[in-house]
């Protein structure tokens, strides 16, 4: 929400089928464990409602997740948005660490929510699961092994990474994405 307001965006937060429907754009966030997040979408039947909007939606970190086939986190079956499944990060060496927690860059950018100056950029992350590359894929990070950064399909998208803790770029993400 903060990173919203600092580019002059006042959200509203809400579970509410028709205020859901009636937004110009959607944010989907990220926070949360992918079992019990899918259960509270469907026990409301936000998981259809999600499915069918028709409005930009942009969902962020776990709302990327959630938007792909399946989670490995708790087994689950997910929107399927995405043709594509999340993974859990296997350690390969001690060094190693899981969760994935600080910056990395982003690279092979497509489509309006990036501009080319954002190639090789650094973003901010918190996550052990991430998204499979695929064709849906716009943009890649390196970490353990290469993984979706982020994701579109039609009205669509979606960030592992947080754009609202990754400064001026997050910012700059957040502001194309309203301005689609």
């Amino acid at each position: 929400m903060h990173g919203l307001r600092r580019i002059g965006v006042e959200p509203t937060v809400t579970d509410d089928k028709s205020r859901i429907l009636a937004a110009d754009k959607v944010i989907f966030p990220g926070v949360g464990e992918a079992s019990s997040t899918m259960a509270y979408l469907k026990e409301h039947k936000l998981d259809i409602l999600i499915k069918d909007l028709k409005q930009p939606v942009l969902g962020i970190c776990i709302g990327l997740q959630l938007m792909c086939k399946h989670s490995e986190e708790g087994d689950t079956d997910c929107l399927g948005i995405f043709d594509t499944e999340v993974k859990r990060f296997l350690s390969r060496q001690v060094c190693d660490k899981v969760p994935q927690m600080g910056w990395n860059t982003i690279n092979s950018l497509q489509t309006q929510l990036f501009n080319t100056e954002m190639e090789n950029q650094y973003v901010y992350y918190v996550h052990s699961f991430y998204a499979a590359c695929c064709s849906q894929t716009i943009a890649v990070t390196e970490y353990l092994q290469p993984f979706s950064a982020a994701l579109h399909r039609d009205n669509f998208y979606a960030t592992q990474f947080h754009p609202e803790k990754s400064g001026p770029l997050g910012e700059s993400i957040l502001r194309n994405f309203m301005n689609l």
